[in-house]
C-alpha cells in the first residue's frame, strides 16, 4: 500500500520583492513565506498545487523555505496580467510536466470580453494557464492538473486600465454574464483535456485547483464528466461505464462545518476542491471504495478574513485569504 497525499492552496499575490523593495515589504514577504511553510510542512503532502504565485522567484524562495523538502517545482508560462500563475512544489520529480491555455474549438469556447471602446474582442485562452505534472511514488504513478478559473470578482474596462465599480446595472450585468461565461470556458478547456488524459486509462488524475465557484455550480459540475454516481450519492460505488472517465469531487469528504476555503461577504465557500479519477478511490477488502482523508485547514490562521469586491484591502494581510485543501490517500 502506498500513502499519497496532495494539497491545493491559493497563496494570493505571492510575489517577491524588487530590488528597490522597502524592508517592510521584504519583512512582509518573509513573514508570508514562513507562514506557507509552516502550513505546507505540518499538513506534509507529496505535491503541492498552488495557485497566485508570482514568478519563478517566489516558487523557488517558498521551496528555499522548506528546507528542501520539495525540490521540484514547475510553474505555468502562461500568467495573468498581474502576473499570477499556478503551480506546483513536490518532493518527487517530474516525469512530465505540461502547460496549456488556449481554448480547443468547439461551440463552448466561443468568448467575448467587454469591449472598452466599439465592439467586443474575442477571448482565445484562459485567463490563466493551466498545468500538468506526472510524479511516481513507489509503484504508483499519478497525474496532477492544476487550474485556477476565472474569479466572480467583477472588474470593467476603462480607457486607464480597470475599475472595481461600474457606470451602471447593465454594465454589471453584462460583466457577470461574461465572467461566467469565461470561467465555463476554462473548465471545459480543463475537462476536455482531461478526457484526454483519461481516455488513456493508464495513468489517474487528480485535477485540483481554485475553481472560482462552489462544488454545486455548473462550471464545477462539468468538471466531473457523466453526471451521476459521486460521493454521497445512491449510486456511489455501483461501477457503470462512466466511470472511467468521472471525475469524483472530494467536496463531500470534507466534515461539514470546515467545509468551505474562502469567507465572501460573511458566507463559507468552497473554492479549492479536489476532484479524482477512480484509480485514486481503491476497492477495499470489503468490496466498498477506500476513501481518502479530506481536510479545508480553515484552522490555519486565527479565522478566515471576510472578503468582498475591493481586492486593495487586502494589500496589509500577509496571511493568504483562502485556506488549503488536503486529500490524503492510501493506495
Amino acid at each position: 500500500m502506498v500513502d499519497f497525499a496532495v494539497m491545493t492552496w491559493n497563496v494570493e499575490n505571492l510575489f517577491a520583492p524588487g530590488p528597490g523593495a522597502e524592508r517592510g515589504e521584504r519583512h512582509a514577504y518573509g513573514r508570508k513565506l514562513g507562514l506557507l511553510a509552516s502550513v505546507i510542512r505540518k499538513a506534509g503532502p507529496d505535491v503541492v498545487a498552488l495557485q497566485e504565485v508570482g514568478g519563478e522567484d517566489a516558487l523557488r524562495e517558498l521551496g528555499d523555505t522548506l528546507d528542501g523538502d520539495y525540490p521540484h517545482g514547475a510553474s505555468s508560462a502562461f500568467p495573468d496580467g498581474r502576473g499570477i500563475r499556478v503551480a506546483f512544489l513536490s518532493s518527487h520529480a517530474f516525469e512530465a510536466t505540461e502547460d496549456f491555455a488556449d481554448f480547443p474549438p468547439g461551440p463552448a469556447l466561443e468568448v467575448s470580453d467587454l469591449p472598452v471602446g466599439d465592439g467586443s474582442k474575442p477571448v482565445k485562452r484562459m485567463g490563466r494557464g493551466a498545468l500538468r505534472v506526472r510524479v511516481r511514488k513507489e509503484s504508483f504513478t499519478v497525474d496532477l492538473l492544476t487550474a485556477h478559473l476565472k474569479s466572480k470578482l467583477l472588474s470593467f474596462p476603462r480607457p486607464w486600465g480597470m475599475s472595481f465599480a461600474p457606470r451602471d446595472e447593465d454594465e454589471r450585468a453584462q460583466a457577470a454574464g461574461v465572467a461566467l461565461h469565461r470561467r465555463a470556458a476554462e473548465a471545459v478547456t480543463v475537462r476536455m483535456r482531461a478526457n484526454e488524459l483519461l481516455e488513456w486509462g493508464e495513468i489517474p488524475l487528480v485535477l485540483l485547483g481554485d475553481l472560482n465557484d462552489v462544488p454545486e455550480a455548473q462550471t464545477s459540475l462539468l468538471l466531473n464528466g457523466p453526471p451521476g454516481s459521486q460521493i454521497g450519492s445512491a449510486g456511489f460505488g455501483r461501477p457503470d461505464e462512466g466511470d472511467a472517465f468521472r471525475l469524483f469531487n472530494l467536496a463531500p469528504l470534507i466534515p461539514e462545518g470546515r467545509r468551505y476555503s474562502r469567507v465572501h461577504e460573511g458566507r463559507g465557500e468552497l473554492l479549492d476542491q479536489v476532484l479524482v479519477s477512480e484509480g485514486l478511490l481503491p476497492e477495499s477488502g470489503d468490496g466498498e471504495r477506500r476513501l481518502p482523508e479530506v481536510d479545508a485547514l480553515v484552522d490555519f490562521r486565527d479565522g478566515l478574513p471576510s472578503v468582498g469586491g475591493d481586492p486593495a484591502k487586502r494589500q496589509d494581510d500577509a496571511a493568504p485569504d483562502h485556506a488549503p485543501v488536503v486529500a490524503a490517500f492510501a493506495l
